[in-house]
């Protein structure tokens, strides 16, 4: 059994690093719109904030969150909206206090948990590995959002390979939300990393095959860019439809993001990253 504990570690540094860029932010930064319609930074945390603590429910109380989802059940789409609302127009301050707050809690239940235990999620029920990759995973895309309408560059780490692994575990998963049959076989998929490491997933000889930057496929796969303005290369005609409706988190196909025109001075296009995990 895995130890969990190296995908913990990660939320909890790519957490840190997106608090920094909000804690220095003035409440007008705050206002700031996103790529997500609709959303402004204080949204963007307020999604987190309420993910945690849900997430938290999800590990420490069965009851809460079996409510909790019964709830979502009777709102449907607009129900992340309404949990990002709920705590959006709190002052700067306190909401970052509340995300703080949660994210610690979260990451106390994490360490605690029993070795094997699962846990109901909006999908199906997650390992304590998995629903920290999750969160790792939402974290960094919102935080995208975040810099995008702060203006402030983000490097890529070697976290993202917690994303990508969870990318191309949920290839399944994406064809049977877009109401299609999974294919057979395993694909290959090798992937460049930031540190220039190169991840591999999958048989070496799979004619089906997907590379390119591990940068570009987390983009992907949490629907922040269009595949056109991604280097990425797919051999065989199962690989390329996966990479039209890749999605790495729970719930239905996103809606579809416009291509923005690579360049090599901004390589998600000049409007930066678009909407997806959660929005």
């Amino acid at each position: 059994m895995a130890d969990p504990t190296p995908v913990i570690d990660d939320l909890r540094a790519e957490s840190e690093e997106l608090d920094r860029i909000v804690a220095r932010s003035t409440p007008e930064q705050w206002a700031r719109a996103t790529p997500a319609p609709g959303w402004t930074v204080a949204h963007q945390i307020a999604h987190l904030a309420w993910t945690d603590r849900a997430a938290l429910a999800a590990v420490t109380d069965a009851d809460a969150f079996r409510a909790l989802v019964e709830k979502a059940l009777a709102r449907d789409a607009s129900f992340v909206d309404e949990g990002a609302e709920e705590s959006a127009g709190l002052p700067p301050a306190e909401l970052l206090a509340a995300w703080r707050s949660g994210r610690d809690a979260l990451d106390r239940a994490l360490r605690a948990a029993e070795p094997g235990s699962r846990f109901p999620w909006f999908g199906p029920p997650m390992a304590v590995a998995s629903m920290a990759t999750a969160r790792l995973m939402e974290t960094w895309a919102h935080g995208l959002d975040v810099a995008e309408a702060l203006g402030v560059p983000r490097a890529p780490t070697d976290r993202l390979a917690h994303i990508a692994r969870l990318g191309v575990r949920t290839r399944d998963f994406a064809y049977t939300v877009h109401g299609l049959i999974p294919p057979a076989g395993e694909f290959r998929v090798e992937l460049t990393a930031p540190s220039g490491a190169v991840w591999g997933y999958g048989p070496e000889g799979a004619p089906q095959r997907v590379t390119g930057p591990a940068l570009d496929f987390c983009l992907l796969v949490t629907q922040r860019a269009h595949r056109d303005d991604l280097a990425l290369i797919a051999a065989g005609p199962d690989a390329d439809r996966w990479l039209d409706i890749a999605q790495a988190f729970a719930g239905p196909p996103g809606s579809g993001r416009k291509a923005r025109g690579r360049t090599a001075e901004n390589p998600v296009g000049p409007d930066g990253p678009a909407a997806g995990v959660g929005r």
